[in-house]
């Protein structure tokens, strides 16, 4: 038989009983405080940073007052767009993988880029010609390293991670630099892509502040912050909302509209339409209206229409081995898209720059060859 308790030694272990759960309380209570102070932490990171470490602004700047003001309807003014994003540095796409379409490595990046710089310039000098040029925005959409997220990427990149960073921050330091000596100004909207995460599925707290991209344009922003042709924004949040002479542009990277992918039939045609209605809905409900939204991610440059606002950008990389196999969608040419905006008419001309030497010959089999008669 158990002994019977007092009534003091119940009211010991009912003491006892108490303190043990006020001490799991307590801890409790310590984790709580511990994750709040976290989130404060993280939620004031990014000004911190700006501020602490990169000695920029606090705040993300506004855009310049010569991309928001209307222009004088009397002159005929034109602002150039280029839209660079998915470059993929780093990664490597072989040609007997992709049946002979398309190569890619960094110094194949290198070359690729100089002809956007040379043709893009080209194209903008011949266009405008007479007219008067404020400026020249550079827009830059994500997903412009290739990154860690898969381990085939990690197995198979050229160079490791902090190379790929570095050398792109190099070679867009010279780009902008070339841009502002030849345009006098240059606004840089940027948003950060996927392919930059530092964790393997996506995530959407904190999502812009984990990407390594979002250290290479503070990086960016800080190499110029004495350079007052230079001007960034870039938002703690996944989009950028500007305007161009009263044009209003949203700039995502397009992998958050909402939808799930194309596939090689349909394409990324269906989804691309269903998101971009869906981001305005949404964003309209908040008081941040657009009449273009700007997205890189499909891989597929598509011009902006009248029957949908967006305007999808193409890749540097190219035709890769998840197109071909994951996908099966049609073959695409690297390409970065180039647009103007006029006061009056909005965006008018719009241009995909072809990064490539051109589609190959097709290979012609002697015993496939007709005999000339």
């Amino acid at each position: 038989m158990s002994k019977k308790l007092t009534v003091e030694e119940l009211e010991q272990q009912e003491r006892t009983a108490l303190i043990a759960e006020n001490r799991k309380i307590r801890a409790k209570l310590r984790g709580a405080m511990a994750e709040l102070s976290a989130i404060h932490r993280d939620n004031l990171s990014a000004d911190e940073i700006r501020a602490e470490i990169y000695n920029l602004e606090a705040m993300v700047p506004d855009p310049p007052k010569w991309v928001i003001d209307t222009a004088d309807a009397e002159h005929d003014v034109h602002v150039p767009v280029m839209f660079w994003s998915d470059w993929h540095w780093g990664e490597v796409v072989k040609p007997d993988q992709v049946g002979g379409a398309n190569e890619f490595n960094r110094a194949i990046a290198k070359k690729r880029l100089q002809k956007l710089l040379r043709t893009s310039m080209s194209i903008i000098n011949n266009y405008v010609g007479a007219m008067s040029l404020p400026g020249v925005i550079l827009a830059l959409g994500g997903d412009m390293i290739s990154g860690n997220i898969h381990d085939e990427l990690v197995e198979t990149n050229d160079g490791s991670l902090q190379q790929t960073i570095l050398e792109l921050q190099d070679e867009l330091a010279a780009a902008i630099t070339v841009l502002a000596d030849a345009y006098g100004k240059v606004f840089i909207p940027a948003v950060v892509g996927n392919h930059g995460r530092m964790n393997h599925k996506p995530r959407m707290k904190n999502r812009v502040f984990e990407s390594y991209e979002w250290n290479l344009y503070q990086q960016l922003e800080r190499f110029f912050r004495n350079d007052p042709r230079v001007h960034f924004m870039i938002p703690n949040g996944t989009d950028a909302l500007f305007s161009v002479y009263g044009h209003r542009i949203l700039l995502t990277h397009g992998d958050a509209l909402g939808v799930k992918g194309g596939d090689g039939i349909i394409g990324a045609l269906g989804p691309i339409t269903r998101g971009a209605i869906k981001v305005g809905r949404s964003e309209a409900q908040i008081g941040r209206d657009f009449d273009t939204i700007m997205m890189g991610h499909w891989h597929t440059y598509i011009p902006r229409g009248e029957a949908t606002p967006a305007m999808v950008n193409g890749t540097l990389k190219g035709y890769d081995e998840y197109a071909r196999l994951g996908l099966r969608v049609p073959f695409s040419r690297p390409s970065q898209a180039l647009f103007f905006v006029h006061p009056k008419h909005g965006i008018t001309s719009q241009w995909p720059i072809y990064v490539d030497t051109g589609p190959k010959d097709r290979i012609e089999h002697e015993w496939l060859a007709v005999a000339n008669l």
